[in-house]
């Protein structure tokens, strides 16, 4: 009885922890970064103290919540980088990384801003960005690329981006999808104008008003 007491409490403690991770990444991800801890906890159905017991901060709430997406980021640059056409390595690298974020706005959050909680992020930004000025550059070279594409384009491109998240959930991939899409061609040397690769569908999406808009 004794030896089974603390295999117990190590299984509670996993299921705990899984269910605040879980929580976590659907808080944040509908709600953002701004959300506070005792949602996340009301959300995975603990105490507050159990939370903060595996995850003594926030900071380190998000770096474990979206351990797996930063790991993809990379996996995405490091695609790439080893693809041997440049512009098509350039064109994935959009299309992925819009993807990442367009399916989590607590993630898009920690990627993009610079909230201390998110400070581990800049980390991940950095090697992205060097990768973005290296594919531009390779794809400027064929001729593929506009030549005056620079790197602070692609950070303007996921502001813009950004607003995707408010777009209903059922909706916000096809409507990132063809966000990036309009964002490649713009980026192209020679815009596509062949009637043989369409551009992605659009969403059928719905302006809402709020009620003291005249």
């Amino acid at each position: 009885m004794t030896d089974h007491l603390p295999q117990t409490v190590r299984s509670d403690a996993r299921d705990n922890r899984a269910r605040i991770l879980d929580a976590a990444r659907a808080v944040f991800g509908e709600e953002g970064l701004s959300a506070p801890m005792r949602e996340i906890a009301r959300h995975a159905g603990v105490g507050p103290a159990t939370l903060y017991r595996h995850f003594p901060t926030k900071r380190a709430l998000i770096v474990e919540t979206f351990a797996e997406q930063r790991r993809a980021c990379h996996g995405v640059v490091r695609d790439a980088l080893a693809d041997p056409d440049p512009w098509h390595g350039f064109q994935s690298l959009v299309e992925r990384i819009c993807e990442l974020h367009a399916h989590s706005r607590g993630f898009a959050d920690a990627f993009m801003t610079a909230f201390p909680e998110a400070a581990d992020f800049a980390a991940d930004r950095e090697p992205i960005l060097r990768a973005v000025a290296e594919l531009a550059r390779r794809a400027q070279k064929t001729g593929q690329m506009r030549s005056g594409f620079v790197v602070d384009d692609l950070i303007l491109m996921l502001m813009a981006h950004r607003g995707v998240q408010d777009v209903p959930r059922t909706d916000r991939l096809t409507a990132s999808r063809r966000f990036a899409a309009y964002v490649i061609e713009a980026f192209h040397a020679v815009p596509a104008t062949d009637a043989s690769a369409p551009m992605p569908p659009a969403p059928r999406l719905r302006l809402v008003y709020s009620p003291s808009t005249p």
